[in-house]
């Protein structure tokens, strides 16, 4: 562990009211204290701090105002995290993506947001050196050694600011949404600091712990849970922009990680390592580790707790609650695929397909109430209204249950929804660009369940007196799609099952599968 004071207490729920308080605070308390790091730097609370100051004082040289969108192209890094910040110090919306999305999905989302400032990660990202260069990127020289490049869009215009935390966006995070377009889900600064204090409170974090950050911070469990979370209560956060497996079981034996989160998907490729071989995963540091994102498997999370003697627990949410809606309890935790009770202050509501509540034990619907519900989808006032209630219920399309003593079991999705490694992944996007291949006459997809994940599929029915060549299929659709959304198999038929209005019977397909 790197030089600290004594532990301190949890701080209050609500101690903070804007996303840049956190570190200010820390800075001020204790500035020596190694915050945060990435492959290529280590800053104190106090470097953070002055990275900051300078970037949002470089933005502001530019032109950034309040309410203006900065698009932020990256990898879990020190750059991306001072731009996230950096933009919330002048009240601007942070835009992050996965630097690994395509060319194609990346001006989508540019086109859709229309950032003032666009920063890459050029430093730690060779996929956000290339985007940076397809947009004409140039030095940002007020982050110094971090590397990372900026390019500059006049031809915007600002939202309006707000002076209430709960009502000025902090950060505009994208899901392709059902309809395959582009979604921005708009977070204010009370969501995120919502969801950053009442989870990293059920995580007891404290300063002495060391949180190993493999999960994205340009996705919301990553940017409110672990990056967010972790800088509430002072505690020191490695920022890593890859998941390798082999790095993990480096870090844990060597490194004096306590807190690990990740998809289910991470902890079965840490599994597969024995299975190969490996002789131990030791981690002798590690106190807490939990999984969400996606369902996790009883055996898998059996088999993670008989290795390392801790319980992984489990948790439920979505990105328009900031995601947390619930997770299971460190002094009570789950033996069985519970994802826990709801978070404090969060209400939880199972209904029928009329909307009435329904008792316990009944499966229904799951609605959410409380303030880490989104402010809506920007520009997208009618998607808005279809998922948020005027009593600010949001309908998450998930089917669960719930139990007497308040704990929450997901039973299955009423949306198509495929969760891939931990990604979401619709399918009518997936669908518009393998069916846009000309011999692809139609495209359905659907998720397969594989031990631990889920895989995307794909049917297609060729075009009349065309002959699909499905390697070439593949080569086509690869490039167009990031890799996690990129079908594992492609299944040609003659004639997709299809009802009278020619929309092809998904159900039908599954039972192929």
């Amino acid at each position: 562990m790197s030089a600290a004071a004594p532990e301190r207490p949890a701080l209050p729920l609500d101690r903070f009211r804007w996303i840049t308080e956190p570190l200010a605070y820390w800075a001020a308390e204790t500035p020596g204290r190694i915050a945060a790091t990435d492959p290529f730097a280590v800053f104190s609370f106090a470097d953070f701090q002055e990275a900051v100051d300078r970037l949002a004082e470089d933005f502001e040289g530019r032109g950034l105002e309040a309410g203006d969108r900065v698009l932020i192209v990256m990898e879990n890094c020190l750059a991306g995290a001072v731009a996230m910040l950096a933009a919330a110090r002048l009240n601007a919306w942070a835009v992050p993506l996965n630097a690994r999305l395509t060319a194609r999905e990346i001006d989508a989302i540019r086109d859709h947001c229309r950032p003032r400032v666009l920063v890459y990660t050029a430093g730690v990202s060779p996929e956000a050196r290339g985007h940076a260069e397809r947009h004409g990127a140039g030095p940002l020289t007020a982050l110094g050694l971090l590397n990372a490049l900026v390019a500059i869009d006049r031809e915007t215009t600002p939202e309006p600011a707000s002076d209430d935390p709960a009502r000025q966006v902090a950060a505009l995070i994208y899901t392709t949404g059902t309809t395959g377009a582009p979604k921005g889900v708009m977070l204010t600064h009370d969501n995120l600091l919502f969801i950053a204090g009442r989870s990293s409170r059920r995580r007891e974090v404290s300063t002495r712990d060391r949180v190993y950050a493999v999960l994205p911070i340009s996705h919301v469990f990553g940017l409110s849970s672990v990056f967010l979370g972790t800088l509430y209560q002072g505690a020191r956060l490695d920022l890593v922009g890859r998941f390798d497996p082999h790095e993990v079981a480096r870090a844990l034996a060597e490194e004096d990680v306590t807190v690990f989160q990740g998809v289910p998907q991470m902890f079965a490729r840490l599994m597969s390592m024995l299975d190969a071989g490996a002789p131990d995963l030791p981690a002798p540091r590690l106190r807490y580790i939990s999984a969400g994102g996606s369902p996790l498997e009883p055996a898998l999370k059996a088999r993670v707790e008989e290795l390392w003697g801790r319980p992984l627990h489990n948790g439920y949410g979505m990105t328009e609650t900031s995601p947390t809606i619930s997770t299971t309890l460190p002094r009570r935790p789950a033996e069985d695929d519970s994802t826990g009770p709801s978070l404090p202050d969060v209400e939880v509501r199972i209904v029928s397909a009329e909307g009435d509540a329904l008792p316990r034990g009944e499966v229904g619907e799951i609605w959410a109430r409380g303030r880490m519900v989104m402010k809506g989808y920007y520009r997208d006032q009618e998607q808005t209204a279809a998922a948020v209630t005027p009593e600010g219920w949001f309908r998450t399309g998930d089917l669960g249950r719930m139990t007497e003593e308040g704990e929450l079991y997901i039973v299955g999705r009423l949306k198509e929804l495929i969760i891939r490694s931990g990604f979401n992944v619709y399918p009518p996007e997936v669908e518009a660009v393998v069916a846009s291949h000309p011999d692809v006459a139609l495209a359905a997809v659907i998720g397969r369940p594989v031990p631990g994940n889920e895989e995307v599929v794909a049917f297609v029915q060729p075009v009349p007196q065309k002959t699909l060549d499905l390697e070439a299929l593949r080569a086509y659709v690869e490039p167009r799609l990031a890799p996690y959304k990129r079908p594992a198999d492609y299944i040609a038929l003659e004639e997709l099952p299809a009802g009278s209005t020619g929309k092809p019977l998904k159900h039908k397909l599954r039972d192929r599968l």
